[in-house]
């Protein structure tokens, strides 16, 4: 088994650059499904999930390359629209070839997925939309089967009854090829959301409104290829912006869009974090004076994003005050706070409220991550805390960080993979 072993309180400097959005490119690998045209994706992060989800799209018939961040993939006229148990067991985001397949094949057969243990997101809000579309919903020995209508699926109006990304994302691309116009109500309005739609405009999709809670598609009879650059990952920048006001001289994070981390921005600066926007792709962080503690509620977009709360936690850990944490997106996802007061932090826990008390002297120590963003929390805490911090279960780490320990060690840290 591999860890991280980290040597804290090292003061961190220089320039890290961001890869592209992990969750912006698995929609976009997906979407290759929907025409038999050459998608070019560039900005492709080398991380657990997207190479999960190459084997999928390849097992179905597509045909994937990968160079240097770009990956070229062709889905000819061959394809098995099925989703098996083995590839899909570990990632959720395996239910997004759903939609492309039952548009474009008129059938589409899904183990129901795996991935973090956050709490529950299932893929309700899936089903319920092809059947706005026309689709037959079945369910037997742990898979999912849509089946579309003879002539194929036909515009609807699907409504969500909470903004859900992978559901938008997934009846956005079965949309694009159904008959007539369908309206997505309540759509999620995250900018992996728009990055999505871009790309299927890129490849003759007919879309408006991505980016508002109300999303238009007009679909066409086909789609074609596409070159597209995938967005940089605003929760990778955010893990580094926090990373340089917890243990920063002067940390330059470089290939970013500031505009899609508005709300982190705003509630680092409230604590007391120096953060400048120098140009349109470079934030730049300091820790030129005590963080003191902010509340923070998560939200759908545009509010603070569920996937930077955790990051946040062991920020507030460092700030002077009582921070009030509440999580409303997902369940079950305070797992991380038990290991950080292992590490000496004043946390409690009420339902889907975390009080945090600090400041705390962290002390380094044997600790598990969960899921992704409890990983990275450990990670952060670890290079603040005195001693060493032992960072188990990397695996969750790999699947969305792409060479978080060369970045890191670049700027000042002592971090390393280890076996154990």
């Amino acid at each position: 088994m591999k860890a991280l072993q980290i040597a804290g309180g090292r003061r961190l400097s220089g320039d890290i650059s961001v890869s592209g959005a992990k969750n912006a490119a698995l929609p976009a690998l997906s979407a290759s499904l929907l025409t038999t045209g050459r998608v070019v994706l560039h900005r492709i992060p080398n991380v657990v999930d997207i190479r999960t989800m190459s084997r999928l799209i390849e097992n179905i018939g597509a045909t994937v390359a990968t160079d240097s961040g770009t990956c070229c993939i062709e889905a000819g006229n061959d394809l098995e629209p099925i989703a098996p148990y083995e590839l899909v067991k570990t990632m959720r985001a395996s239910s997004l070839v759903l939609g492309p397949l039952a548009a474009r094949c008129g059938r589409a057969r899904v183990s129901l997925p795996g991935g973090c243990a956050i709490g529950s997101r299932p893929i309700d809000m899936h089903l319920e939309g092809l059947r706005s579309l026309g689709a037959t919903i079945r369910q037997d020995l742990g898979y999912i089967e849509a089946i579309a209508p003879k002539g194929g699926l036909t515009g609807g109006r699907i409504s969500f009854r909470r903004p859900t990304v992978t559901g938008t994302e997934d009846m956005l691309m079965a949309a694009v090829l159904a008959k007539g116009e369908s309206v997505l109500v309540n759509a999620a309005r995250e900018p992996e959301v728009v990055d999505l739609a871009n790309l299927l405009r890129k490849m003759g999709a007919c879309i408006e409104g991505d980016g508002t809670s109300t999303i238009r598609v007009e679909g066409v009879d086909s789609l074609g290829g596409a070159e597209h650059s995938i967005i940089p990952d605003r929760i990778e920048t955010g893990t580094y912006l926090i990373a340089g006001a917890m243990l920063g001289g002067e940390l330059r994070i470089r290939d970013v869009l500031p505009d899609h981390l508005r709300p982190v921005i705003a509630k680092m600066k409230q604590a007391g974090s120096e953060i400048e926007i120098r140009d349109a792709t470079t934030l730049v962080v300091r820790n030129n004076r005590p963080l003191v503690s902010v509340d923070v509620t998560t939200r759908e977009h545009p509010g603070f994003p569920t996937d930077m709360q955790a990051q946040f936690m062991a920020l507030m850990t460092q700030a002077g005050g009582v921070s009030n944490i509440v999580e409303t997106v997902f369940e079950n996802r305070f797992m991380h706070a038990p290991e950080l007061r292992r590490m000496g932090a004043n946390i409690d826990i009420d339902g889907n409220l975390a009080v945090v008390r600090g400041k705390t002297q962290l002390t380094g120590t044997d600790v598990m991550a969960s899921d992704l963003r409890a990983s990275a929390c450990l990670v952060l805490a670890g290079l603040a805390a005195q001693g060493r911090t032992v960072v188990h279960r990397i695996y969750h780490l790999q699947r969305g960080y792409e060479r978080l320990t060369e970045k890191l060690t670049g700027v000042g840290a002592s971090i390393k993979i280890i076996d154990v």
